[in-house]
């Protein structure tokens, strides 16, 4: 099965290029990533904290069936534009990765579709290679299959 969302990674670079194109309006694909409801029914996590505002801040938690933790990130946010930009950075606690810089352009391609586009930028190539040997790629792609369901569904009822 086809990867609707494009992951693209220069030899040597230490950035990450993604985009999606989705079957939902801009504002409505915006709303997934700043109202915490929605958030939290395509991530499958917690939104502890989701503070949309220039300095604002963010935090999120995931725990397992028997309430243990299992993974936790946080960063704070640079800029903030509705239905435009949203420019953060993205800390995963309790790991090796750094933090990484994260740039996410949100555009109207007609009245019923949307395209986000992601520029990540890691402290090195060397950890962005890491991230790479992960199932970055294909567990990017179904966050973002997930993403359109829930919205899909919001926009029916």
């Amino acid at each position: 099965m086809e990867r609707k969302t494009k992951v693209a990674a220069g030899e040597g670079e230490q950035d990450i290029l993604i985009s999606r194109e989705f079957d939902l309006p801009l504002e409505l694909l915006f709303k997934a990533y700043v109202e915490p409801r929605i958030v939290e029914q395509w991530m499958g996590t917690k939104v502890l904290k989701l503070e949309n505002k220039k300095h604002g801040s963010w935090q999120f938690e995931t725990s397992d069936a028997k309430g243990n933790v299992v993974f936790q990130a946080n960063g704070v946010i640079h800029e903030f534009s509705p239905n435009r930009k949203i420019t953060r950075t993205f800390e995963m606690e309790n790991s090796p990765f750094p933090v990484q810089l994260e740039f996410l352009e949100f555009e109207a391609l007609s009245a019923n579709t949307s395209k986000l586009s992601m520029h990540i930028i890691y402290r090195s190539a060397a950890y962005r290679d890491q991230m790479l040997k992960l199932p970055f790629a294909q567990g990017l792609n179904m966050a973002h299959n997930r993403l359109q369901e829930t919205l899909s569904k919001l926009t029916l009822s």
